[in-house]
């Protein structure tokens, strides 16, 4: 016969403590395991400024499988954070770390810079939030900003983009997104503008990247470069491979960069495979050093000169008569 007191009796209430202290002990494991994960994450000591005291500046947390990022708020001194190929949203608990310099949040699941306490971040000169979900960049901001990348993520329209407020910003990457133009860089000291693989269809407001030096528009839609402009004083590299470029009169504009392009990329337009497209190319900008990979050879440089004469001379009897 059963023996009472040998067998506790069953109730909700010590079910429901055993599992209480169950999902304690588990937090607990997960809490130590972040810890240990930061501490691992760090180096890079350095001194903080005050007197002798130390602290590590850089911390690489990428690939660990993060949701947030609450616990490495506290880390105040950090100037360089890398949070790639993680499940984060928020990026509000970093509010504190306004030491930092270089913050990279690549493949997360950032879906809006809005809220995001980039505003504290008055030092930061390299920022990275590539293939995330962002549709805009409404909430950017980046005062010191000299570096941003945005490639990856579903950007349709570029907007508030003002020189006011990136002023030092040189290099921005905004491939594989949704553009349709390139319309909202209001950016005279931008050096670097990296548009690839986009849907670009219009070249608009390029007369603002007055100091632009490398513009690439690798794969993408363009039929005519209409839209360059000679306020583009600076431009040495143009990189138009893999367009919708099928005949010379679309090259026309190529003509108000005479002054500074180096270098010309057209490969994998139908052009190519249409005309005998390096002359006509040389012809409107006698300057070129390179199209596509090859370099410009003397032969063809003499040629194009002379076409040129010619052309005038043509164009001078013309007149006359």
């Amino acid at each position: 016969p059963h023996q009472s007191g040998l067998v506790p009796a069953y109730s909700a209430e010590s079910d429901s403590e055993d599992e209480g202290a169950e999902k304690d002990e588990k937090e607990g494991r997960l809490t130590d395991w972040v810890k240990l994960t930061i501490i691992d994450g760090l180096s890079l000591l350095c001194q903080t400024g005050k007197r002798l005291e130390h602290a590590f500046i850089k911390l690489d947390l990428k690939d660990k499988a993060l949701t947030d990022i609450v616990a490495i708020s506290s880390y105040i001194h950090i100037r360089f954070l890398d949070l790639s190929n993680n499940y984060i949203s928020d990026l509000s608990p970093l509010a504190p770390m306004t030491h930092l310099l270089w913050l990279k949040v690549d493949t997360n699941s950032v879906t809006s810079l809005k809220g995001q306490p980039l505003a504290e971040f008055t030092f930061l000169q390299w920022l990275s939030v590539a293939s995330n979900q962002l549709v805009d960049i409404e909430g950017l901001v980046g005062p010191s900003l000299e570096t941003l990348i945005l490639s990856g993520n579903s950007i349709q329209k570029i907007s508030g983009l003002q020189s006011a407020d990136f002023a030092n910003l040189v290099i921005l990457e905004l491939r594989a997104n949704q553009l349709e133009t390139t319309s909202g860089f209001d950016l005279p000291n931008l050096r670097k503008l990296y548009l690839a693989q986009n849907f670009i269809k219009r070249l608009e407001g390029l007369e603002k990247l007055e100091r632009l030096i490398t513009l690439h528009l690798r794969d993408n839609q363009l039929e005519t470069l209409e839209g360059l402009c000679s306020e583009m004083k600076s431009l040495q590299y143009l990189n138009i491979r893999g367009n919708a470029i099928a005949e010379g009169d679309a090259l026309r504009s190529l003509r108000l960069l005479t002054n500074s392009l180096k270098t010309l990329v057209i490969a994998e337009n139908p052009i190519v495979d249409t005309l005998i497209y390096r002359p006509s190319i040389l012809i409107l900008l006698p300057q070129l050093e390179r199209i596509d990979k090859e370099i410009i050879t003397l032969k063809e440089r003499t040629e194009a000169r002379r076409a040129i004469r010619d052309d005038r001379a043509e164009s001078a009897t013309h007149t006359s008569l």
